[in-house]
């Protein structure tokens, strides 16, 4: 279904990604796991187009990015500005409005749709609630709902379990494995360790380049993590983590 060809991408002269390729199927879930600074945000928004790069990335046999109504993209919580004035429902209509035309009146099934993801996510009773005032997994959950109100085959998440809750963390993996079943793709950049990679199909090992590409257990072997973490302040953290798979 997704395949990255070649990808690269350069900061000033500064190698971010060097020469990525991987695929991923139909139905999988996929975890993008590396260092701090090892281009797994970059990796995503380099497929969307976001930032220059070279190489190609190709859906379903087609440029990407000449398909962006198919492809959701959920990104880090940092980047979106929480004071701006928009409720929960609104950021959930995006979707529906990039689709339809960002100056037409949403129809009634575009607002059934919404309705629909915002319960799936536990968010109806709060669509009226300024996004700024909810906390930071309902802030999650929301804009998770706009991923599942646009409807698209392939969704892109970059960190969407950190500062959440149990809750919601319980609740996003419980739609995920939904989502698998109805045979769309997801690969999540994931920032938590231990036994939490178990849930993916397949993990892709990143810094700069692709390290390794298999199950869990076959990426997080001491080999890889030291190879992909080196020696480095995030080592003693790594090292905890990496006993922590393994109990």
């Amino acid at each position: 279904m997704l395949e990255v060809q070649n990808l690269s991408v350069n900061y000033r002269g500064v190698a971010a990604l060097d020469d990525v390729s991987l695929s991923v199927g139909a139905g999988e879930l996929v975890g993008l796991i590396g260092p701090n600074g090892a281009g797994k945000s970059t990796l995503i928004q380099a497929m969307l187009g976001l930032v220059p790069s070279r190489g190609q990335v190709l859906f379903r046999g087609l440029p990407l990015r000449r398909q962006r109504q198919a492809i959701a993209y959920v990104p880090q919580r940092s980047r979106i500005d929480w004071d701006y004035p928009i409720t929960a429902g609104q950021v959930a209509m995006m979707a529906q409005s990039a689709l339809a035309g960002w100056f037409r009146q949403p129809s009634s099934r575009a607002k059934q749709r919404v309705a629909v993801a915002l319960e799936r996510v536990d968010m109806l009773h709060l669509c009226d609630r300024p996004i700024g005032q909810l906390s930071g997994g309902q802030q999650q959950r929301v804009f998770l709902a706009r991923a599942l109100a646009q409807g698209a085959d392939l969704l892109l998440l970059d960190e969407p379990f950190t500062g959440i809750d149990k809750k919601t963390e319980a609740l996003m993996l419980g739609v995920f494995a939904e989502l698998q079943a109805e045979g769309k793709t997801l690969v999540v950049c994931n920032h938590e360790w231990g036994e939490a990679l178990h849930r993916y199909d397949r993990l892709l090992l990143l810094n700069r380049r692709l390290l390794a590409n298999d199950t869990p257990a076959a990426v997080m072997t001491f080999d890889n993590i030291q190879q992909a973490y080196g020696q480095g302040p995030q080592v003693s953290h790594t090292s905890s983590a990496y006993a922590d798979f393994f109990c």
